[in-house]
């Protein structure tokens, strides 16, 4: 199991990392910001402008956000496979799962921190904008949503995390899961018809959702995600515990 000073290292090493650090905060900066942005820039135009549903669409930086959140969670883990570190690592951490798992509880929790900030920055600042068409954290599902976004942010790191240490390597996760949640969704959603909605990032955004449209509801939506995400980070630990450092 984790102890403290295997996860103080394990923090020390994402704040002394600038990639890995970068992408974390990218995560709050792209989803906020860019919410914040488009929604400055519609206005109090049509109460519709983000999309058919107005709560998802006060979270609509988060789908770029993912996209840093997968960053974060693949170099959190991709520099133990550079140049030998898994090697050193392992000379002061010898038991492979305890090291796994605080380098998981350590990314699932800032993960999870940012995210929290983030969904909720992301909510307020961007209805600012909206005017009479704002929403408020008193509208139906808004709490849930500002709640669940957050911990959808975590599950889409983990989800990196995990394949990161299946493959050893975070360019290669990156390039596979950025197109896997932005681009196949579309093209499932046009031969599988219903079976779009269990993809991590469907089944997991329905939690911002005012109403699910599907067999799904809000929260074992983001179940499905977090499966996809537990599937990964078992993998990763089998990996791990198998492979030559």
């Amino acid at each position: 199991m984790p102890t403290v000073p295997v996860l103080r290292s394990e923090w020390i090493k994402i704040r002394s990392a600038r990639a890995v650090l970068g992408s974390l905060l990218a995560v709050f900066a792209t989803t906020a910001g860019i919410t914040v942005l488009t929604a400055a820039s519609i206005g109090t135009s049509e109460a519709d402008a983000l999309g058919d549903d107005r709560l998802l669409g006060a979270f609509f930086g988060i789908n770029f956000g993912q996209i840093a959140a997968v960053a974060f969670g693949a170099t959190a883990f991709a520099g133990e496979f550079r140049n030998g570190a898994l090697r050193v690592t392992l000379t002061a951490v010898p038991n492979r799962t305890a090291l796994y798992l605080s380098k998981v509880t350590v990314v699932a929790g800032l993960a999870l921190a940012v995210g929290q900030v983030t969904g909720l920055v992301t909510f307020l600042a961007g209805q600012a904008w909206r005017g009479d068409h704002a929403l408020s954290l008193d509208d139906p599902g808004a709490l849930r949503a500002v709640f669940g976004s957050g911990i959808y942010l975590m599950l889409i790191a983990l989800l990196a995390a995990g394949l990161t240490a299946l493959v050893r390597s975070g360019t290669l996760v990156m390039s596979l899961l950025v197109p896997f949640l932005l681009i196949l969704p579309f093209v499932v959603g046009q031969v599988a018809g219903g079976g779009v909605e269990f993809l991590p990032d469907r089944a997991g955004q329905l939690v911002m959702r005012t109403e699910a449209p599907g067999a799904l509801g809000p929260w074992t939506g983001l179940g499905v995600t977090a499966i996809w995400a537990v599937a990964a980070l078992t993998v990763g630990w089998f990996a791990v515990r198998r492979r030559d450092a």
